[in-house]
């Protein structure tokens, strides 16, 4: 016990001296995720489809939702998904949902909370550092399915690009 102490003290030591009390984190601002939103409706509107759009900031927090006029009931609940899961996985959720098929075993994370296989979702990027989250749905298979909801989702964040830094 007594040679333990010493190794117990200098980490304690070393914990506390790079330890911080306060830190700043990158998020998105209100108007940054409403003129996300607001553009990626305009283009999913092109389609004629009536979608729900979900924008999350960097911690999972529901910054923006719209439910277009028409939008499917389900389809607030899914967008949430979507960018829960691009935002968590920071990668788009149907690119989750491929890794998650080609590995069957490992499906445990596909029983978390809010987490979906469909695309739809995709990160949103300040640099390197993932920011947010965008999930859109409602676009039915014959509109072309998650993969139309993406679509919406890059245009988007494409809006958006320069002031994050992309």
């Amino acid at each position: 016990m007594k040679n333990i102490r010493p190794l117990i003290a200098a980490a304690s030591l070393a914990l506390t001296a790079s330890a911080h009390a306060v830190i700043t984190e990158r998020t998105l601002s209100a108007d940054t995720a409403l003129e996300i939103a607001t553009a990626a409706l305009a283009d999913c509107r092109k389609h004629g489809t009536p979608v729900t759009i979900t924008v999350l900031d960097h911690a999972g927090r529901t910054k923006v939702v719209v439910r277009d006029d028409g939008a499917n009931l389900h389809s607030s609940e899914h967008s949430l998904r979507k960018a829960y899961t691009a935002l968590t996985y920071a990668m788009p959720s149907g690119a989750y949902g491929k890794r998650a098929a080609s590995n069957p075993t490992s499906a445990g994370p596909l029983h978390l909370a809010n987490i979906t296989t469909a695309a739809g979702g995709l990160p949103i990027r300040a640099g390197n550092t993932v920011v947010g989250a965008i999930g859109i749905s409602g676009t039915p298979g014959e509109k072309g399915g998650g993969a139309t909801d993406e679509g919406c989702a890059k245009v988007g964040i494409d809006r958006v690009a320069k002031k994050l830094g992309n």
